[in-house]
């Protein structure tokens, strides 16, 4: 069977710093068949100068009046909020996650008993931080948005370096614009990155809908990952490219469907239609009256169904056999009422 996709609800910061917020798009997500909801943990003085400029689609969710560094400050939690959050989440049933973006958020997050790191795709060129991130980690999963193969390559080899298990490391292809043109996906580059590192692989999306993810499953996205938020109408710099709690919960109902209906690498004849072989297939008939001792020729034989004793397959060895008893029209061919040196029971 198809092995189960792991799915990250990314909160991220569409929480707007607002604890209670937070827990409310928690509960919103918890009820579907998600695995991870994870957050992002940052020191905003670690993380860039007070000269950072926004990205051009913060520009346009969040203005330009205020300054960067201001505004991920406004979307940070404190350490105790994180820790209750982890709570929280955890008491869903589901995974805590969160993504780190400096060595203290590190070391916090690995204190809170994170086994699991994401390292976003800023960081794939930050050799301090994914050597930090080896020496965490258990598992590792590594966007790869702005780069390209050998960067991700250069990265991997680093935190392979360390010690670090290759097989546990799963690598992401992404697109860091927010929301990603369909045109801009490359999905195939997903596979690309599987087959040139020999990895596991999946998916980021910052699409609009959840089409790139299904096809994602399809190629075979061992995790997806997908942005999720209460409202998209509300304040903040990822909102508009996020997911609704609905429409989320739809998107994972349809990847665990896509699941099941992958299966398996083997051709084999399913239960569910195992009972249609003998109507569907057919089996070779009397085409007319034949008596007994006639030389069969092709108007003395028709397939038909329902399967008989005598597959079409094995047509060349019925016709130029002799009858050695009468068979009425329509009536199932068998070899015991056939003559013939090279006709086989």
């Amino acid at each position: 069977m198809t092995p189960r996709t792991l799915i990250i609800a990314e909160v991220g910061v569409n929480h707007n710093g607002d604890l209670d917020l937070a827990k409310r798009i928690v509960d919103a997500i918890a009820v579907s068949d998600v695995d991870i909801i994870k957050f992002q943990t940052f020191t905003p003085e670690l993380l860039m100068t007070s000269a950072t400029p926004k990205a051009e689609y913060q520009k346009t969710t969040t203005g330009e009046e205020e300054s960067a560094i201001d505004m991920i400050a406004s979307l940070a939690f404190t350490r105790e909020q994180y820790r209750e959050l982890q709570s929280y989440v955890e008491s869903t049933g589901k995974r805590f996650l969160s993504t780190a973006f400096d060595h203290p958020s590190l070391q916090f997050l690995s204190d809170l008993g994170l086994t699991l790191f994401k390292i976003p795709s800023g960081e794939v060129t930050n050799l301090p931080y994914l050597r930090d991130v080896a020496a965490r980690a258990s598992d590792i999963i590594v966007s790869t948005g702005m780069c390209i193969v050998d960067e991700v390559r250069a990265a991997v080899d680093a935190i392979t370096a360390t010690g670090f298990p290759r097989e546990r490391i799963t690598v992401l292809q992404c697109n860091t614009s927010y929301p990603t043109p369909l045109e801009d996906t490359n999905l195939r580059a997903m596979v690309t990155l599987g087959s040139e590192l020999g990895l596991p692989f999946g998916f980021s999306d910052h699409t609009e809908g959840f089409s790139a993810s299904v096809a994602a499953v399809a190629l075979g996205a061992t995790v997806i990952e997908k942005h999720v938020t209460l409202d998209r109408s509300l304040p903040g710099p990822d909102q508009h490219a996020s997911m609704e709690p609905d429409e989320f919960a739809l998107m994972v109902r349809t990847i665990r469907e896509v699941e099941r209906a992958l299966g398996s690498a083997t051709k084999v004849v399913s239960p569910s239609e195992r009972v249609n072989i003998p109507i569907a297939r057919r089996g070779l008939y009397a085409a007319r009256p034949i008596a007994a001792g006639v030389t069969l020729t092709t108007e003395d034989v028709i397939a038909l169904r329902p399967e008989a004793r005598i597959s079409p397959m094995k047509y060349d060895e019925v016709i130029g056999a002799t009858t050695t008893r009468a068979f009425d029209t329509h009536e199932a061919l068998d070899f015991d009422g056939l003559s013939s040196s090279d006709a086989v029971s």
